[in-house]
């Protein structure tokens, strides 16, 4: 058995080159996610495509607000604290490119009754996951870089404030995107444990 090879050329990649990426090839990664399945043939979600240092630094900026009180009502150490929220700004803001994922109601049924409009969100945010995974499997294709990163879906209202995005948009993925640095060395990938993920009825 085998896995495709462009499926095994995805990896979650940090460490990028400084030079920029084009915005066609950072719109033929967003086109690719958009050909995502999506609940009723809908498209239920937004991306936002960050370049600029100003954007970097805005989102970096609000998310890491907000991350700073929570991590304090957790009883987080301050300069832990500190030490977290640096390193998240300096992963944001140095990486040659942003991809936003936000998710709308757009084509999205809405229902009387909590439990079903929990099941239309859950339906819209799979769809997200498979949107990013064609994303990051393109980004792999034409030789870029990327990495989902989850912090938007922990504070959605923050990150659209900070880069003051439609109120209907909530930010729930970010994938940082670059051109791979030259001494990147890829992790041996663990053998799939097919008898403990996979059952058979």
């Amino acid at each position: 058995m085998t896995v495709p090879a462009f499926i095994e050329a995805r990896r979650s990649i940090r460490a990028f080159t400084s030079d920029p990426v084009d915005r066609t090839l950072l719109d033929r990664l967003v086109t690719a996610a958009c050909l995502a399945p999506a609940p009723h043939h809908s498209r239920p979600w937004r991306f936002v495509v960050i370049d600029t240092a100003a954007g970097k630094a805005e989102l970096a900026a609000g998310m890491g607000a907000q991350w700073r009180v929570d991590l304090g009502a957790d009883g987080v150490d301050p300069a832990r604290i500190d030490e977290l929220v640096e390193a998240s700004r300096v992963k944001i803001t140095t990486a040659p490119a942003l991809v936003l994922g936000c998710l709308t109601w757009d084509g999205l049924d809405r229902y009387p009754d909590e439990a079903r409009l929990r099941a239309e969100h859950g339906m819209a945010l799979l769809s997200l996951g498979a949107a990013v995974e064609n994303l990051m499997l393109t980004a792999a294709d034409v030789g870029l870089a990327s990495c989902w990163v989850a912090a938007p879906i922990f504070c959605p209202d923050a990150a659209r404030t900070a880069l003051a995005l439609p109120g209907d948009w909530s930010p729930a993925a970010l994938v940082l995107v670059g051109h791979p640095a030259p001494d990147y060395v890829p992790r041996e990938r663990p053998e799939v444990p097919l008898a403990t993920l996979r059952a058979h009825r």
